[in-house]
């Protein structure tokens, strides 16, 4: 079966969260490998047209959200200022190579295959093994900027506690709000402009306690995470008696994280609609498809079944 074509926006800055799982088992990445996996991502995030907004490097998988920005944006000299900083000055550049560089460095797919295959080469050397690392090509969802996307870096940021590596979200120093915390986002690594009005208007330090918060009451509610329950709070218990154990937007947050993987677009409803009539002509059933609602998110929507075009 042929692969269908990934949806990419051309010509204007889009946001990705992007997944990718290795082929091996068990959970073969340890720190070591969760350290170079972060230098990698930062390497060539310096390189390629792209902000890295958030991440989180599991043992056996990663989530990375970029915003890709158009080609348009740069110009000639920032083509060949990004080349001497990346390959030094004893490389010769080519001027004649500037629209080849302008093309490949705006492109999601050529930025991915440059830090998997690092990755990649560094590992199988690391462990003396040849072969594959990664089981199928990454997944990407394309992600409203503004309360999705705050919701999608809080669903990628609570990885680590939910799978009971830690007890708080930053006390993980291979996601976003662990390297905000414990590295005070060195070399500003990372983008804080989520893309919500309020969050726009604060300084940098306000929008990091804000974001905090939000993943904090996100992830305030725990759920059995393959089949490992774990206690809940005897306070929380009283509080949810008080509302009569009715279903807080905290329980429906978490009941509905899948959407921000296994969905292809993800937003309201016309940015999803305006987004799949730019990419209707990938899927194999010709019958319109319809934006539908996710419920416990007021005002997200979502396209389903698009596990033909990931």
């Amino acid at each position: 079966m042929p692969r269908i074509a990934r949806m990419i926006v051309q010509g204007e800055k889009s946001v990705y969260h992007i997944m990718s799982r290795t082929a091996l088992d068990g959970y073969p990445f340890g720190a070591a490998e969760k350290d170079e996996f972060v230098r990698i991502i930062q390497k060539f995030s310096k390189l390629y047209f792209v902000e890295v907004l958030g991440f989180c490097i599991m043992g056996n998988h990663f989530h990375l959200v970029v915003q890709m920005n158009p080609e348009t944006d740069y110009t000639d000299e920032d083509i060949q200022k990004r080349f001497k900083s990346f390959y030094g000055d004893e490389q010769f550049f080519i001027k004649e190579n500037i629209p080849n560089f302008r093309k490949k460095w705006a492109s999601l797919s050529e930025y991915m295959k440059d830090i998997k295959h690092t990755f990649s080469w560094y590992y199988n050397k690391r462990h003396h093994r040849k072969g594959t690392l990664w089981g199928e090509r990454f997944k990407s969802v394309i992600v409203q900027r503004g309360e999705t996307l705050i919701n999608c870096l809080a669903y990628i940021d609570l990885n680590p506690l939910r799978a009971g590596i830690v007890d708080r979200p930053e006390a993980y120093r291979w996601n976003s709000l662990g390297y905000h915390v414990q590295t005070g986002n060195k070399d500003n690594f990372l983008s804080l402009d989520f893309g919500l009005r309020e969050f726009g208007v604060k300084t940098i330090k306000e929008r990091l306690r804000r974001y905090r918060r939000y993943a904090y009451e996100a992830g305030a509610v725990d759920r059995p995470e393959k089949g490992k329950a774990k206690v809940i709070d005897k306070a929380v218990i009283e509080k949810e008696r008080k509302r009569d154990f009715e279903f807080s937007r905290v329980q429906r947050f978490q009941s509905r994280t899948r959407y921000f993987s296994d969905s292809g677009i993800i937003g309201t409803k016309e940015f999803v609609r305006q987004n799949y009539q730019l990419f209707k002509g990938l899927f194999q059933s010709k019958r319109e498809k319809i934006p539908k609602p996710i419920k416990g998110l007021d005002g997200v929507y979502s396209l389903k079944r698009l596990s033909e075009v990931i």
